[in-house]
């Protein structure tokens, strides 16, 4: 009901919002912890884009307008086949995008923790626009809706707590211990409100009046998609980022799998079908996920059980929720968002696993923060892809030599005895082989086999001082960790092959994967080389290479320790 507000509607449009879209998810879904409805980042995206577009009073038409946004973002994306996109949510990006929508979600419940009716902001930096303007007329905050404020937090945060330290005890309930916590925050706030008549005497924001029932359906009028569109494809976008991110952190939590396509279909459909009865877009939530996981709830049926609470509310139980604080609403989304803020936490594990995958987590979580939800989504995604992309730019073709009493070919960095036979090199490229990677190759081929000056191996730079170079007679290119291979790399492959073979060097290929000797193939590289030329494996590319070299085994050998 809080969202709604953000949303600039009615709050019983929060209810409808928490009711057909859960129950639609429920029988569709595969998330087993994912919570369904409003989300409060999507809400402040959707009420600006609604008071931008719509001049006139908002009492008439909101709705209306409401729902075309919402048909354009879900079918957008059903028809864009946009599940792809959780390939490139890496988990870094994943949980750094969370907790800075965490944090805006915190920031847009300060105006209603501290009774302050600010008006919204927007687009980039709007999170310390909104703080700047909550600091400026905090001394106009009222002290009702504050003391309301404290209350309910110092209720919820201790039960949080406790469900944490005490849900290792067999006896321990977490799921009763949190529910009794929020009935009782919201009993107290409204009989305190009902009998000091706070929102008459100090002007204290509360729930109102539920229309009881449901809504009449409504279909929406497609001439205005024109002019949504544009609001509905970010919409969409973050929409789908959080779901998924969501879907995907407790899925690892719980072990088991979620399919991307599944979900975006899950959810286009429950926000299609809602979308006639006054539904406003909605998404995976993060305070109610938290609150579903905090709970107990482990399977699909939790949203049902939800769905039956939100219908005894529309039903039954609305004049109850009249005096209701809206600050009661704020603390509860603030609680819920522990766990959140909690994934900051992990930031000293990953800077010791890896600082690439710190340096996309910060970097995301600061564009989130500092931009907005969906150009920080937009910013960490292609941070995340360039930083694989620098990776393979610096990836180093490691020489292998054999390990003594073996037939296994090793890096002869590695602190083996290792021999290395004169007149043949044998070297691994470990990545795969693209336009943007080709230079590279080309540069380390002709460093290791001095193509331009008659085919001689320079000592490496890693070798022994008194190692002797010899001149290379026969060349062995393990492409085991080549994993593709684009035109541009394909054609580099095959003009070291016409090098090669003009500088007297035999050249042997070995543990091509299909997809790459296909590629190769059709750039020509059998016009250059022999099938022959071509093994499973480098052992039996070594063998041969060894018969060429008119040698049973290596009885003259460079030793490296």
């Amino acid at each position: 009901m809080a969202f709604a507000l953000l949303t600039s509607v009615p709050p019983v449009f929060g209810l409808y919002t928490s009711f057909f879209p859960v129950l639609i998810y429920t029988l569709l879904g595969t998330g087993r912890h994912l919570s369904t409805g409003t989300f409060a980042v999507l809400s402040l995206m959707t009420g600006s884009a609604v008071e931008r577009l719509v001049p006139e009073p908002l009492e008439g038409n909101l709705s209306g307008i409401e729902r075309e946004q919402l048909d354009a973002q879900r079918l957008g994306m059903f028809a864009l086949q946009l599940g792809i996109l959780a390939t490139f949510l890496s988990e870094p990006v994943v949980k750094a995008l969370t907790s800075g929508a965490a944090l805006h979600v915190l920031v847009s419940q300060l105006p209603s923790l501290l009774g302050l009716p600010l008006p919204r902001q927007i687009g980039c930096f709007a999170l310390f626009k909104t703080l700047a303007a909550v600091l400026t007329a905090l001394p106009r905050s009222s002290p009702a809706e504050l003391t309301i404020s404290a209350l309910s937090l110092a209720l919820l945060v201790p039960v949080k707590e406790l469900n944490e330290l005490a849900a290792a005890a067999p006896s321990w309930s977490a799921e009763r211990s949190q529910m009794r916590g929020l009935a009782y925050a919201v009993l107290l706030a409204s009989v305190l409100c009902f009998t000091s008549s706070l929102d008459t005497r100090y002007n204290v924001q509360i729930v109102g009046l539920l229309p009881g029932g449901f809504p009449q359906p409504l279909l929406p009028s497609l001439a205005e998609l024109p002019r949504i569109l544009a609001d509905s494809l970010p919409m969409a976008l973050v929409t789908f980022a959080v779901s998924a991110s969501l879907a995907s952190i407790y899925a690892d939590k719980y072990s088991y799998t979620i399919d991307s396509n599944q979900e975006l279909l899950a959810h286009g459909v429950s926000n299609l079908v809602s979308s006639l009865f006054s539904c406003f877009p909605n998404s995976a939530t993060l305070a109610t996920t938290s609150l579903l996981v905090d709970a107990g709830g482990n399977t699909q049926l939790a949203g049902l059980f939800s769905c039956l609470v939100v219908l005894s509310v529309l039903l039954w139980l609305g004049p109850f929720f009249y005096y209701l604080p809206k600050a009661v609403l704020a603390c509860i989304n603030i609680s819920s968002m522990r766990q959140m803020f909690f994934q900051m936490q992990e930031l000293p594990q990953l800077w010791r696993i890896s600082r690439v995958d710190f340096a996309v987590w910060m970097v995301t979580w600061v564009a989130v923060v500092t931009l907005s939800v969906d150009l920080g989504l937009a910013v960490g995604v292609v941070f995340s892809m360039m930083t694989v992309v620098c990776r393979t730019q610096r990836v180093r073709c490691l020489a292998l030599g054999l390990a003594e009493g073996t037939e296994l070919y090793r890096p002869l960095r590695e602190s083996h005895k290792l021999l290395q036979v004169p007149g043949l090199c044998i070297l691994s490229y470990p990545t795969p082989l693209y336009f943007g990677t080709r230079g590279q190759f080309r540069r380390i081929l002709e460093w290791h086999l001095r193509l331009g000056e008659g085919g001689q191996l320079t000592p490496k730079t890693d070798s022994p001082p008194d190692a002797v170079a010899e001149p290379v007679r026969v060349v062995v290119l393990d492409c085991s960790g080549v994993t593709f291979a684009d035109a541009a790399g394909a054609r580099e492959v095959v003009q070291l092959a016409s090098r090669c073979r003009d500088a007297g060097i035999h050249f042997l290929l070995a543990q091509c994967n299909a997809s790459v000797l296909g590629t190769l193939t059709q750039a020509g590289l059998l016009d250059r080389v022999t099938p022959e030329q071509l093994f499973v494996s480098v052992q039996d590319a070594a063998a041969y290479a060894l018969e060429r070299l008119e040698l049973t085994g290596p009885k003259t050998c460079t030793v490296w320790v």
